[in-house]
């Protein structure tokens, strides 16, 4: 067997879950009795984006399923073969939504990206790229910000030399707009407007900070708007979402706890993100620190405190945008928005209240369009072919606005509309609703336009 892929020397108790009346299980330990609900129906097929791209029953929830299961009975190893399937799932969660029985897929997927981390020995391209991005780079935006000056300040010449550079390079570089600038922090209190209904505090994220700070500016504007007096941490760190996925649970605990130490939850009515990915993460820190004698309860306390911030305004009453947003809009559920929050009418009701606006229904909206993290640069041939099908579908409304509630998603679309040449404008739902309330871009910062061909 090659060096790069040690073979698995057995299996370790902590891959399957211990009896009752043992003593606690490490968080990310394989559920045995989560793998016993999969009934093997079949169900999730037709609802995997791989399994429909390749009809390889092993690149299907339930196929895969049968291998993390096989592999916590001891009669598989974590082989290069093996590990390659859970790999090319996306977690997108889409099999939870068609799932019968209830199986937490997701929770399964983690578990088991944890366990190959600890026992396998991944090629050297997956261990330097995990190392950079995951664990060096995106958590931190201060570093980010400093890694991306080259692509900022020399842009057209890289782009010139892209038959020359890495491919992982070039598809990095994919991601970034052509005219991508960097944007003020927001204050560490925006005041509401008019009387204060509501106390909220605001997750920037990690990337959103670097990347996306006119959507955190937008969405502080809207929130404003609707009487919210919206704090804005500043020791809030990366929500661990990244790690949670990609098996290094125990950075994303980390992670976790610095966040609870940095939201006060005293008086504040929500904590809203505007990232599909962190907000999964987010709500899941009960979930994600359960084993924690100190952080349990109030991991829970503050998942119970989390929502999208469509969820939050489409549960309010929301103020009348006064001002006309002439566009077509096709909207596409960002994955860990709709499979793992649940949240799907939320934004279309938004977009809907916007006057001047039509939203058009896209094909497939809950098909995952290959961003899942770090999942376009890890698995760049199978996102390539998933974006390929998400853009037919957004071409075909006729929409001059794709809108979606999460990062990943943004850049991805934003790309393969650059790539195929196609003028459309790919917006956060909450960037159209600070349009229609009237509220431009901060001074010296970029509209959100950048994103777009």
């Amino acid at each position: 067997m090659a060096t790069d892929h040690a073979a698995r020397p057995g299996a370790p108790a902590a891959a399957v879950s211990q009896p009752t009346g043992a003593a606690p299980q490490a968080a990310e330990a394989i559920p045995m009795d989560h793998l016993l609900r999969c009934v093997h129906c079949g169900l999730c097929t037709s609802a995997c984006p791989t399994y429909l791209e390749l009809g390889n029953e092993a690149d299907s929830p339930r196929g895969r399923i049968h291998l993390m299961r096989a592999v916590a009975e001891g009669r598989l190893e974590w082989t290069a073969d093996v590990v390659a399937h859970l790999d090319l799932c996306l977690e997108c969660r889409a099999c939870e939504t068609a799932c019968p029985s209830g199986v937490e897929y997701g929770q399964l997927l983690e578990a088991a990206r944890a366990d190959i981390a600890r026992s396998y020995r991944r090629p050297w391209r997956e261990r330097l790229l995990l190392g950079l991005l995951r664990d060096n780079l995106f958590p931190y935006p201060n570093r980010l910000h400093a890694a991306l000056w080259p692509a900022r300040a020399f842009g057209g010449l890289l782009r010139r030399l892209q038959g020359v550079l890495p491919a992982d390079v070039r598809h990095m570089l994919a991601l970034l707009p052509p005219d991508w600038r960097p944007a003020p922090p927001l204050p560490e209190v925006i005041p509401a407007q008019g009387e204060r209904r509501y106390r909220v505090a605001l997750l920037t994220g990690c990337v959103g900070q670097v990347l996306f700070q006119h959507t955190n500016w937008a969405t502080a504007h809207v929130l404003a708007a609707n009487g919210c007096e919206v704090l804005v941490p500043r020791d809030q760190v990366c929500c661990g979402a990244l790690h949670a996925h990609s098996g290094s649970p125990d950075a994303a605990r980390q992670f976790a706890r610095r966040n609870l130490d940095a939201f006060d939850l005293d008086g504040v009515d929500a904590v809203i993100t505007n990232a599909a990915g962190c907000g999964s993460t987010l709500k899941e820190y009960g979930r994600l620190l359960a084993q924690d004698p100190h952080d349990a309860a109030r991991a829970g306390r503050f998942a119970s405190r989390v929502r999208d911030v469509s969820e939050f305004l489409a549960a309010i009453e929301l103020v009348p945008p006064p001002h006309p947003v002439q566009r077509v809009v096709a909207y596409h559920d960002a994955c860990h928005l709709a499979h793992g929050q649940g949240v799907r009418q939320e934004p279309r009701r938004l977009l809907e209240a916007i006057p001047g606006l039509r939203l058009v229904e896209l094909r497939d909206s809950e098909q995952c369009c290959g961003s899942a993290g770090l999942y376009n640069i890890l698995q760049p041939d199978m996102a390539g072919r998933l974006l390929a099908k998400k853009i037919a579908a957004i071409v075909e409304t006729g929409a001059d606005t794709v809108a979606t509630g999460n990062p990943g998603c943004l850049m991805q679309i934003a790309k393969g509309l650059r790539e195929q040449g196609y003028p459309i404008d790919v917006r956060h739902p909450v960037e159209l609703l600070a349009e229609a309330y009237g509220f431009p871009p901060p001074r010296g910062m970029p509209g959100p336009s950048g994103w777009t061909s």
